[in-house]
């Protein structure tokens, strides 16, 4: 009986965490192409953002995605003229910015970290050093949480997301087509 408990714990769980890894890589599958686009856009590593778009969302599942598009848990800001929702983060009742589509969250957040001087010094870090962008952020103060960067760098090496800004690094060469005809 022992057995059959500890084994049914055991499944339970494998189960659990095999759910929650298949969460992972459709958000991955279904965002990898705007964050590749945004870096070519602005120079924000894909990998960052996607490693930040699955931990600030809970892989587009928060409540804060579901009602907002916001998959980065940006603030409204005192500038910020758009749509607005209200959510229990730091303190209780929050503004958040409301998004029309996940690709205006993904823009935005592109923006609010290439147009803000807190951040400039990311965009001389090297795209491919994720662990340095990682620790960045949070010097900069994006995240409050005292395990943000090892959480993001976490995602990246489990889900080899460096992977999509390499692709974002040789589109933006033009060097993706020569690439392939090696391959």
């Amino acid at each position: 009986m022992k057995y059959f408990l500890t084994l049914s714990f055991v499944l339970i769980s494998f189960s659990a965490v095999f759910a929650q890894r298949e969460k992972v890589e459709l958000y991955i599958a279904q965002f990898n192409e705007i964050a590749i686009k945004e870096m070519i856009r602005t120079g924000v590593p894909a990998s960052i953002t996607l490693a930040q778009g699955i931990l600030e969302s809970q892989s587009g599942e928060s409540d804060l995605v579901k009602r907002s598009n916001n998959h980065f848990g940006i603030k409204c800001k005192p500038e910020w003229t758009g749509a607005k929702t209200y959510h229990d983060d730091d303190e209780k009742g929050e503004c958040f910015r409301v998004y029309p589509t996940p690709e205006d969250s993904y823009k935005d957040h592109s923006d609010f970290l290439k147009t803000r001087s807190h951040y400039h010094f990311l965009f001389k870090i090297d795209p491919l050093d994720y662990e340095a962008w990682a620790k960045g952020l949070q010097k900069a103060g994006y995240a409050t949480l005292s395990t943000y960067p090892q959480r993001l760098i976490k995602l990246i090496k489990d889900f080899n997301l460096n992977d999509y800004t390499i692709m974002a690094l040789k589109k933006s060469l033009g060097t993706e087509n020569k690439y392939e005809s090696n391959r």
